[in-house]
């Protein structure tokens, strides 16, 4: 993917405007956390990895706007950031990941001018960005193993170069295997209500000329009895413990029509998206968004007015019917809690 989805230009962080691709093609400027987390927010930028890389941007970018204060409002203003920047989206945990260790630096260094904290930070946030490619590459090749040659696979939403600093993780898996010589083809969910499929994952593969076919979100299950999917690849915005897995709506249909069909359903994530101190899904936030989403797109609504509207972002997928999730580290089948609790050992 030759397109950056973030980059750091000039003192200040850009970002590819999500919310109209394909049809524009813009990044927009940001220069502090306040303007990060509502990027965050409105979903300039989305994606677990993509959102993580962002909000340690904004970690630093604030430390470089508070360069000339007091170091009694630096300590304030650094504080007023991450807690702005953590409640900008609930469920991808790689945002409260980034954070965290974006604040174990600062915490490090805290004796320093204000400068020096600033570039640590910096330096951090650009690590954190080559980080994500590197562990995109990785998982990528270790999943592109599971696809034979000539495979079909489904995917819903969007975990491409778009949802992270670059490659992809579901995604990314598809163009490691293209990369090492099999004929992928990809079919990719609308994703509704934001479209991200239709807009983004169709999008990205039209760019690299792989093929791809997009269906709506209600035909997963026709295509799947068809003999028509041989494989699905998601990604995810966080994994339980025990292997319970929070994606965008929709997945966990895809997962069960998967089961119904015999068909590996596989979740692409790195280790970072891996909540150890959440049991289970059952204790993931779910991000519930505004009507207007459902109601339509954009500015034009379909939906009859006065009808009450639920907009849940996010579902979970049971581990018991994850086939496999790919990470860094490798594949690992049929995940469960003491499979995990290994992988962190």
């Amino acid at each position: 993917m030759k397109v950056e989805t973030l980059r750091w230009s000039d003192g200040v962080l850009e970002m590819i405007d999500q919310r109209v691709l394909p049809a524009t093609f813009i990044y927009l400027s940001y220069d502090s956390a306040a303007a990060v987390a509502e990027g965050i927010r409105s979903m300039v930028v989305r994606g677990a990895p993509a959102i993580g890389v962002a909000a340690a941007y904004g970690v630093a970018l604030e430390a470089l706007r508070l360069l000339s204060v007091t170091d009694e409002s630096f300590q304030r203003g650094m504080n007023e950031g991450f807690n702005t920047l953590a409640q900008s989206r609930p469920t991808a945990v790689n945002l409260f990941w980034a954070l965290a260790r974006m604040k174990q630096v600062w915490q490090s260094v805290s004796n320093e001018s204000n400068r020096q904290v600033a570039m640590c930070l910096l330096a951090e946030a650009h690590e954190i960005f080559a980080e994500d490619i590197r562990i995109n590459r990785a998982l990528g090749s270790h999943g592109a193993e599971l696809l034979r040659d000539g495979a079909h696979v489904l995917t819903h939403c969007n975990a491409g170069a778009l949802a992270t600093a670059g490659h992809g993780t579901a995604l990314g898996v598809i163009r490691s295997a293209v990369e090492a010589g099999k004929k992928i083809s990809v079919i990719a969910d609308e994703t509704r209500p934001f479209l991200q499929g239709a807009r983004l994952t169709a999008w990205e593969m039209v760019q690299e000329k792989i093929p791809v076919t997009l269906i709506t979100d209600n035909m997963a299950g026709y295509m799947m009895s068809r003999g028509e999917v041989d494989a699905v690849v998601v990604g995810t915005d966080r994994v339980a413990a025990n292997g319970d897995v929070a994606n965008k709506i929709g997945t966990y249909m895809v997962a069960v029509l998967a089961q119904r069909h015999h068909i590996p359903f596989y979740v692409a994530c790195p280790l970072s998206t891996i909540d150890m101190s959440i049991t289970s899904g059952v204790d993931i936030p779910i991000e519930e968004r505004h009507a207007d989403e459902v109601k339509g797109f954009r500015d034009f609504h379909w939906a009859a007015q006065g009808v009450q509207i639920r907009n849940p972002s996010f579902d979970i997928t049971p581990a018991e019917l994850v086939t496999a999730l790919i990470t860094e580290k490798g594949v690992i089948h049929q995940p469960d809690a003491g499979k995990l609790r290994t992988l962190f050992s």
